[in-house]
C-alpha cells in the first residue's frame, strides 16, 4: 500500500503553496530570475510559489533550511556559482552539496569579462599576463566578495595564467565597478553588459569574456581562452535543486515547468538585457555539471589557499 501511495501523491502535486529559497538579499540578477520564474510556476502549477530571501553564511542559511525541510518538492532552492564553491571554501558546512540536494535544471548563464582601467598600459590579455609576471603581487583585481563568481574568476585566471595578482574584495558588484572606474583596483572580472557603457566611454577596457566560446550577445570580444589563457571558462549560473529523496515524478514535473518558464519570451528578453541567456539541463546533466564544478573549485581553492573554517 505504501509503495502505491507515492505515485498517487506525486500525481496530485502540488496541493499547497511552494517556496523558493534564495540565499541572497532582494535585488540582483539571481533574485530577479527567481521571481520571474516563480511567477510563471505560480501560474502553471496552480499554487502560489513564494520567494524567500535567506542571505548569509555564504548560502548556508538557505541551504540548511532546504535540507531540514521534508523531501516533498514544496521547498526549492536557487543554487548558483557559490553553491558549488562553498565546499571548497568552508570546511565545516553542515550539509553536503552533492549528497543532500537533488538537481532539477540549470536556468540561466552569463559570462564575466576581464575588465581593466583605461590607464593600465595593457590592451590584451597577454599583456595583462606579462605585466603581472613582471610585477608579481602588484596587479590588483576587484571582486564582489570572497567566494563570489568574480573572485573565483580571478583565482582561476591566476592559476591557469600562472600569475600572482592581489585580490581586493568588495561588498557587491556595484562597488567593484566604482572601484575600477576610480582606479582603486587595476582589473576586475565583471558582467560585460553592465560594464559596456563605461567601455564605450573609454573609461575601462574589456579584454575578453570568460565563456568557452564567443558570447552571442557580445560577438566582438574574444574569449580569455583564445586571447591567451587556454582552458579558461567561467559562466556565472543559477539553477534549481530540491532536497534529496524528493519523488522522481515530482522532480520530473518541476523540471518540465521550469524549462517552460525560463523559455518564456518575456523572461528570455529580460535575461538578454543583462547579458544572460537560458541554459536548461536534464536532472542528470545538471548533476554531472554540479559534480564537475565542485571538483573545479576545490582545485582552485587549494591552489590559492582559500579554504577557511
Amino acid at each position: 500500500m505504501l509503495s502505491a501511495a507515492v505515485p498517487a501523491n506525486a500525481q496530485e502535486y502540488p496541493t499547497k503553496p511552494l517556496r523558493l529559497l534564495v540565499p541572497l538579499a532582494p535585488g540582483g540578477g539571481n533574485d530577479t530570475v527567481a521571481r520571474l520564474v516563480g511567477k510563471k510556476l505560480t501560474e502553471s502549477l496552480g499554487q502560489q510559489l513564494i520567494v524567500e530571501n535567506r542571505p548569509g553564511g555564504a548560502g548556508s542559511i538557505a541551504s540548511e533550511t532546504v535540507v531540514r525541510a521534508p523531501a516533498d518538492g514544496y521547498t526549492l532552492y536557487l543554487a548558483s556559482t557559490t553553491f558549488t564553491s562553498a565546499p571548497a571554501l568552508v570546511r565545516k558546512l553542515r550539509f553536503d552539496t552533492l549528497r543532500d540536494f537533488a538537481p532539477i535544471t540549470r536556468l540561466a548563464v552569463v559570462p564575466g569579462a576581464l575588465i581593466v582601467h583605461a590607464s593600465l598600459p595593457v590592451k590584451s590579455v597577454k599583456e595583462v599576463i606579462a605585466l603581472a609576471r613582471a610585477k608579481p603581487a602588484q596587479v590588483t583585481f576587484g571582486s564582489a566578495g570572497m567566494g563570489s563568481g568574480s573572485h573565483l574568476g580571478g583565482e582561476l585566471f591566476k592559476l591557469l595564467a600562472r600569475v600572482d595578482m592581489v585580490h581586493v574584495p568588495y561588498k557587491g558588484s556595484a562597488l567593484v565597478t566604482t572601484a575600477l572606474l576610480s582606479g582603486e583596483v587595476m582589473t576586475a572580472f565583471t558582467n560585460p553588459i553592465s560594464s559596456l557603457p563605461h567601455v564605450k566611454a573609454g573609461r575601462i577596457r574589456n579584454l575578453g569574456v570568460t565563456s568557452a566560446e564567443r558570447w552571442p550577445l557580445l560577438p566582438g570580444f574574444p574569449t580569455l581562452a583564445e586571447a591567451g589563457v587556454p582552458g579558461y571558462e567561467l559562466l556565472i549560473w543559477n539553477g534549481i535543486v530540491v532536497r534529496t529523496g524528493t519523488p522522481p515524478a515530482i522532480i520530473e514535473r518541476l523540471h518540465g515547468e521550469l524549462v517552460r518558464a525560463i523559455g518564456a519570451p518575456e523572461i528570455v528578453n529580460h535575461l538578454a538585457s543583462d547579458g544572460s541567456r537560458p541554459m536548461v539541463q536534464s536532472p542528470a546533466e545538471f548533476g554531472a555539471f554540479l559534480r564537475n564544478e565542485v571538483a573545479k573549485w576545490d582545485k582552485v581553492a587549494r591552489a590559492a589557499g582559500l579554504r577557511t573554517d
